[in-house]
Order: C-alpha cells, then sequence, then structure tokens
C-alpha cells in the first residue's frame, strides 16, 4: 500500500491545574493512501470520504474539513492543504473512470 499524499496537522490540548492553563500542541500527520485515509485515531476507507474542504483562520492556518459517510471532521492545519485535496480528487476521479 503506497502513500499518495500526507498533511501534518495538530492537536491542542489544555490542561487547567489549580490557577495555571498549560496549553500543548501535538504535530500529526494524516496519510492519503490508494483505499483509505488514516489520522493517528481513525481510519477512514476511501469510500467513506465524499469530499475534502479548507477554511482559512486568521494569517497562518485554519481549519481542514474532512466530510465522511458518518460525519465531517475537523483538523487544525498550519499549511495550506490544496496539495493533499488535489491529490485526493485526482485518485477518486481516476477510479472513477
Amino acid at each position: 500500500m503506497n502513500c499518495v499524499a500526507v498533511l501534518p496537522y495538530y492537536k491542542v490540548l489544555r490542561e487547567v491545574t489549580g490557577l495555571a492553563q498549560e496549553i500543548e500542541m501535538n504535530a500529526r500527520s494524516m496519510i492519503l493512501y490508494s483505499d483509505k485515509i488514516v489520522t493517528k485515531y481513525r481510519e477512514f476507507n476511501i469510500t467513506e470520504v465524499f469530499d475534502m474542504s479548507f477554511r482559512r483562520m486568521g494569517d497562518e492556518g485554519g481549519f481542514f474539513y474532512l466530510h465522511t459517510s458518518t460525519g465531517v471532521y475537523p483538523y487544525m492545519v498550519e499549511i495550506d492543504p490544496k496539495p493533499f485535496i488535489q491529490s485526493f480528487r485526482k485518485m477518486t476521479i481516476q477510479k472513477l473512470k
């Protein structure tokens, strides 16, 4: 199974202890394969994925949305996911032919 594209994303973890709030950013990767998309805790069969979209927030980064048969999953990204989205769309169009 070959990797088609990789999209780095991050998860923000907040922990409140006493009077302080600690913020931790965990870097993760979303991997597009020919038959599935894999994140740290989820795996989506490619037939379950309908579309992908991106909404910029502020000057840098934004939210990448994975539209699936079980719902829409948001992921925080720092880079433009356009190459990842294009790879997905090109791959799914080729499978339709």
